[in-house]
């Protein structure tokens, strides 16, 4: 029997591709989830309306096919409202620990449930974070049963190798199952108060972490006996051999990189490597993703059918060892989801239908979201979710009626009999090869040509694929990735293009060459070098595309009709896709347009026009002030920071001022300040520089100091104008009057930075004013108020410390609002009490950044007005 042409064009059955039951079933129940979390109605409504669709649904399953499956679809969506409503957050954790969390010491008996990796302490120690669950706590002559979440911080002072055996006195880490004894100091976890903020509290309970703690290592006492699952402990066991395998065939940078890319262990790559990561639009190649697992899982698969296995056995035996790789990795979530769908995927490969792709997707999500419907809201989810259906439901369908059919064309190029099984212009497709080839075997022979011909081709369509599907999911993912990240990929097409390759071959070699590292490590070098050759082009590729400037371009979060317009071409794209070529392309073409849209034209920042606005954000202990001018005019003065110089893994002002910024719609500012150069104050600017990219940076005196040598070297980079400011000064701020109260222009520099280097501004609008003092003290506030700076808003100076806030300085101002911006259970005692009572005695009104987050005040040139912001 001849084989059936394949319809020309792509052109198949309508009906086949229209019946995606899963895919709309999956939507139908996440709308539902999406209005339950929204408009609560007690659980019997849900109940009695989700019976009367049911019902009505089955009435009409027989007459009316298409009311039954709209009214099937309604059915979902109220079980997803239902769902959304009665489904918690997982086994709810013990909260009584909270009420241990207030500063006072407790003993606490724990074991170990997550293992923490040693890396460099601020303090210049070593320091190491391990997840615990508690057993027992003492507090005075009182033992209480508790068992809740932990993270815990262990400090030492030094520490020689990374991994210690049990009786170093250096740190050692400690192992799953282990049972410790210490004393320590609880706290609960908090967010920064800040429209914007990253929900750190929501991500610790998800994680079953309810407090936090720290503890000196010399201080712990590990307890005999063993608390766990000892299927968890040997995995545990394999990922930290894997690691010390890894770190032994390759060097230290490399190592890291591999550790991250092959199995999830991020623990040794720095902030900046993440961020040239990101900034290419590479970084789901760090870190273990579904990609990784694709990858993995089609290397294993091609292997299996080369030595050949059958369809059956090799399906299986593939996902049997890409479950063992996500067992391995122990990412969480991202990576079971994507082995699910690729599970699902090889299933209905066994069961010849691959065009159900939609259909497998919709299933995998819609089990997903049965199991645990507050997924639905986590980035993670809808960026799995969405990337596959971007491929399955746009990518697919494209390269089916342009790429796929030459790539089909491509086998038995030899054999005359197979053109006709295929369209027309295939067929004369391959006909073109066959005599460019019989021109070419004069010279190479009958055999070569066509080989290298059919060779050739086949990479040049793969590159237009790669390429295709890179270019569609930078379009395609243009909205998540600004809505999430305020990231717009402008060269992640070029850099996909380069490092997805890369990867598809660093990622089966690192693995058989970890693998061979058991066996005989001399067998093991060369697929270590075929990894660190991949590995060598991936990083040369992020780190030139990464560092150009245009890769840099950050947006603010996008408003609700660029949501809108987003989420309906993508509709419009995937419907087009499947349409006539010409209608294909204008879906593309649109995508196309909505994303460069989120790119390159701003939103309306959210202002009032005609007041003066002034914002304490909420940056902990430190500072970080906005001003809105009467005309648009925007000033950010200072940007928060660690304490004291030391190093943290937040940078202040990428991931807390940053967020708030982009949250009310800002992508540029006008201008910059620095009151002074301590590190809670300039911590964050670097971030502050590169993402908004001010016109002026205003400061006052210039100690020495590296930081801020730093920051004036980036702002020189970076074409920004250095204006120093002094005593006496007076600008036009959009319609506003600034004033400079301080330093004098011959203020004695110091060694280092100081309190009252600090550059005190006064704002005035019509009859309304503000006075911000940075961290002023009593030198400097008595020569402010011999210049009697009326205002109605003070910034109260060094976070409400006793040597600031001097009663001359109250009696001159005369505020009627007062803002502290302070650290929530600082070391400190800011705010002190003497200040909370000398305000109180004056009769000023109160705002804290550690109570009520990020403070708005509107002056609107004859009064103040304070705003408290939605927060977490």
């Amino acid at each position: 029997m001849s084989s059936q042409p394949t319809p020309p064009d792509g052109h198949r059955s309508r009906a086949a591709e229209s019946r995606q039951p899963l895919l709309w079933a999956a939507f139908a129940f996440a709308a539902g989830i999406l209005l339950g979390s929204c408009a609560w109605r007690p659980p019997l409504w849900w109940a009695l309306a989700t019976v009367a669709f049911l019902a009505a649904a089955a009435y009409f399953v027989l007459e009316r096919s298409w009311v039954s499956k709209a009214l099937a679809l309604a059915t979902l969506f109220l079980i997803g409202a239902f769902s959304s409503q009665i489904r918690g957050g997982g086994n709810s954790p013990d909260l009584e620990i909270l009420r241990f969390a207030d500063g006072r010491e407790v003993v606490i008996t724990a074991h170990v449930i997550a293992e923490g990796r040693i890396r460099a302490a601020s303090f210049g120690g070593v320091r190491q974070s391990l997840d615990l669950e508690t057993e027992e706590i003492t507090s005075g002559a009182d033992t209480i049963n508790i068992r809740s979440g932990l993270r815990l911080g262990v400090y030492a002072k030094q520490i020689k190798e990374e991994y210690q055996d049990e009786n170093s006195r250096s740190m050692r880490i400690y192992r799953y199952g282990e049972r410790l004894r210490f004393p320590a100091k609880l706290r609960p976890p908090r967010n920064f108060r800040n429209p914007g903020a990253f929900d750190y509290q929501g991500y610790l309970a998800e994680n079953g972490i309810v407090v936090l703690g720290s503890a000196k290592a010399e201080s712990i006492e590990p307890l005999p006996g063993f608390v766990g699952s000892r299927i968890e402990l040997l995995r545990t066991r394999i990922h930290r051999s894997a690691i010390e395998k890894i770190h032994a065939l390759w060097p230290p940078a490399e190592a890291a990189l591999i550790d991250a890319m092959v199995i999830g262990e991020a623990a040794f790559i720095d902030r900046d490597t993440r961020a040239d990561f990101q900034r290419s639009g590479t970084y789901h190649i760090l870190v273990v993703s579904g990609m990784n697992v694709s990858i993995l899982a089609f290397v294993i698969f091609w292997v299996l059918k080369r030595i050949r296995l059958g369809e059956t056995a090799a399906s299986i035996l593939t996902v049997l060892l890409s479950i063992a790789y996500a067992l391995l990795t122990d990412v969480g979530a991202p990576i079971w989801r994507a082995t699910l769908m690729m599970m699902l995927y090889l299933g209905v490969r066994l069961l010849y239908r691959e065009r159900s792709m939609l259909n497998a997707l919709g299933a995998a999500a819609f089990g997903l979201l049965v199991l645990d419907p507050h997924a639905l809201f986590g980035p993670s989810f809808q960026l799995t979710f969405l990337s596959v259906l971007i491929i399955a439901a746009i990518g697919i369908p494209i390269l089916e009626r342009t790429s796929q059919p030459y790539s089909r064309g491509l086998r038995h190029l030899t054999s005359p009999d197979y053109d006709l099984s295929l369209p027309p212009r295939v067929a004369q497709f391959r006909l073109d090869l066959r005599m460019i080839s019989a021109r070419l075997a004069r010279f190479l022979g009958l055999r070569i040509p066509l080989r290298m011909i059919g060779g050739g081709t086949r990479v040049v369509l793969a590159t237009f694929e790669v390429l295709f599907i890179s270019a569609l999911m930078q379009v395609g993912l243009a909205l998540p990735m600004a809505y999430y990240f305020h990231r717009a990929t402008v060269v992640g097409f070029p850099a996909n293009g380069l490092v997805v390759p890369l990867t598809g071959v660093l990622m089966p070699a690192a693995v058989l060459a970890v693998a061979l590292g058991y066996i005989s490590p001399a067998l093991a070098k060369f697929p270590a070098l075929i990894a660190a050759a991949s590995l060598e082009g991936i990083t040369g590729t992020v780190r030139i595309l990464g560092g150009l400037r245009i890769a840099d371009l950050r947006v603010p979060t996008p408003g609700l009709l660029v949501i809108v317009a987003g989420v309906g071409a993508l509709a419009v794209a995937m419907v087009l896709s499947r349409r006539r070529r010409a209608l294909a392309y204008c879906g593309l073409l649109l995508l196309a347009a909505v994303a460069g849209w989120i790119a390159l034209v701003p939103p309306h920042p959210q202002v009032r026009s005609g007041m003066l606005e002034v914002t304490a954000i909420d940056v902990g202990q430190g500072d970080s002030l906005l001003l809105v001018a009467p005309e648009g005019t925007t000033m950010l003065v200072d940007s928060g920071g660690p304490i004291g110089g030391q190093r943290s893994e937040l940078d202040f002002g990428e991931d807390v001022v940053s967020p708030y910024l982009w949250s009310r719609g800002f992508s540029h500012l006008n201008v910059v300040a620095i009151t002074h150069a301590h590190s809670d104050h300039i911590g964050g600017m670097h971030a502050i520089l590169k993402n908004f990219r001010p016109r002026e940076l205003w400061v006052g005196v210039i100690p020495p100091s590296a930081e801020l040598s730093r920051l004036l070297q980036q702002a020189k980079e970076e074409g920004i104008t250095l204006v120093q400011h002094f005593e006496g000064d007076t600008l036009n701020f959009g319609g506003s009057t600034v004033r400079v109260l301080s330093p004098v222009r011959d203020w004695e520099i110091a060694n280092q930075p100081r309190n009252n280097d600090s550059l005190v501004l006064h704002f005035t609008y019509r009859q309304s004013s503000a006075l911000l003092e940075g961290d002023a003290e009593k030198k400097i506030e008595e020569r402010v108020a011999a210049q009697h700076p009326r205002a109605d808003l003070l910034k109260i100076g060094h976070h409400g410390g006793l040597t600031s806030t001097i009663p001359e300085l109250l009696q001159a101002v005369r505020p009627r609002i007062a803002i502290i911006s302070v650290g929530a259970r600082n070391t400190f005692g800011h705010p002190r009490i003497e200040v909370l009572q000398r305000l109180a005695d004056s009769g000023v009104s109160t705002y804290r950044t550690d109570l009520d987050g990020a403070v708005t005040f509107y002056l609107d040139g004859r009064s103040v007005t304070p705003q408290l912001s939605n927060r977490h």
